[in-house]
């Protein structure tokens, strides 16, 4: 064993002895290792390859609820992706979960890699160009209260919604709308408490409701002369598991959860105060259900988003937005899914203009999707997606971000097809 020179100096004048540092080299060592021997360390890495075999809309329609990605079919980066291979991102879990003491803490880190970091939460720093992110870092704290309330401080993923940021976590690889619609992450706390085995209940207070770490809301830049940096997001919600005695039914879960606040939307209006279409306070209520079926093989799936006051709510009912969802998950065998989704979205899409008025494109979207995962710890999957624009044929539109009038006619149906490969570790 190796001791540094003052040790060394302490034990040769008699002030401590050799045997007495071994002993507390061996505490700090055994400590440093009951401190680690419950951590754990995972992650996965994941490719594709996409080909927007007709990319229709994908080329000009802007969406509102996530400007940098021009269309949902195409996951992340959006046209960057398009016709050719990609690594999407590489995530690196590191986590000490809670034990089951009354006085239970823990800790979860997830950092992101590659293209599909860039800009997924933009700090007040302005690092939304780096492909790097934090995508959660908080502290997990349980009080002894009831049953036990578990409490998240830091950043954490939204509360609601049916898929989410990890690709191999979803049924399919391309995200849904309701996705886009959905916030994504949080700065604030965050508290769960477990009645029993059925029911749980979540509710926490945020910075924002929009992505960013520390990010504070400022109503102050849009022109209303609030100045207010006190904008907070509430968010709440609920889940239940259906109970063994309800035969097939039984495991599974129904999920409901409303996040309310401030959205600094971005902002289209120029210089002009008075064009401010995407600030305003902003609900966005979510309700989910994954069902078990008499076919053990089969599991269905609902998701339903609906965005209230979207762009601010002072344009009348064109400033709301919502989106169902229905999935179908089939296990043919132990290594071969197939997977399905269907959606229905209205008001995601949106133009305005001065004198011009607003046009909402509805759309309907199909995804199929085969997994065969021939190779350990690796996902392997095959999609088609089909989006189709069920706007006004007649009218002219152009998407919010990217601002080009075009004919709808023209750009009304966007197919895509995408090969995903996700190894887990």
């Amino acid at each position: 064993m190796k001791f540094n020179k003052w040790t060394l100096g302490l034990a040769a004048v008699g002030v401590v002895s050799l045997a007495s540092a071994v002993r507390a080299d061996e505490a700090k060592m055994s400590a440093l290792q009951t401190a680690l021997s419950s951590t754990t360390i995972s992650g996965y890495v994941s490719a594709s390859f996409n080909w927007a075999i007709t990319p229709g809309g994908s080329e000009y329609v802007g969406n509102s609820q996530n400007p940098g990605s021009p269309a949902a079919f195409i996951p992340f980066q959006g046209a960057t992706k398009q016709d050719g291979f990609n690594l999407d991102v590489v995530k690196l879990s590191i986590a000490k979960p809670q034990d089951d003491s009354q006085w239970a803490s823990g800790y979860q880190i997830d950092l992101i890699f590659g293209p599909d970091a860039v800009g997924y939460n933009p700090s007040v720093n302005g690092n939304s160009g780096q492909d790097f992110a934090i995508k959660q870092a908080y502290v997990v704290l349980r009080t002894p209260v009831g049953n036990g309330i578990d409490w998240k401080i830091g950043v954490f993923d939204s509360i609601i919604g049916y898929e989410v940021f990890d690709a191999g976590s979803n049924p399919n690889y391309t995200r849904s709308w309701g996705y886009w619609m959905e916030p994504t992450e949080h700065t604030g706390v965050l508290a769960t408490y477990r009645v029993n085995d059925q029911v749980s209940f979540s509710a926490g207070v945020a910075n924002t409701l929009q992505a960013g770490i520390n990010k504070r809301d400022n109503e102050s830049g849009y022109g209303n002369g609030a100045g207010s940096y006190w904008h907070k997001t509430v968010m709440g919600s609920v889940t239940f598991t259906a109970p063994q005695s309800w035969g097939w039914v039984a495991g599974s879960s129904f999920y409901g959860g409303i996040v309310y606040g401030f959205n600094n939307g971005p902002y289209y209006g120029g210089q002009d105060p008075n064009k401010l279409y995407s600030n305003g306070y902003q609900a966005n209520y979510y309700a989910g259900a994954t069902l078990n079926t008499p076919c053990k093989q089969l599991t269905t799936g609902v998701a339903f988003d609906y965005v209230h006051n979207l762009f601010g709510g002072t344009e009348g009912d064109w400033a709301d937005a919502w989106n169902l969802a229905l999935y179908a998950t089939y296990k043919a065998t132990d290594k071969l899914s197939l997977n399905v989704r269907g959606e229905y979205n209205e008001g995601t899409y949106y133009y305005r203009d001065e004198g011009v008025g607003a046009f909402n494109d509805n759309l309907v979207e199909l995804t199929g999707t085969i997994e065969y995962d021939l190779w350990a710890n690796v996902i392997s999957r095959l999609e088609v997606r089909w989006d189709h624009f069920l706007s006004n044929e007649a009218s002219p539109w152009k998407g919010a971000y990217l601002g080009e009038v075009v004919d709808s006619v023209d750009h009304r149906t966007s197919v895509g097809l995408y090969a995903n490969v996700i190894y887990k570790f």
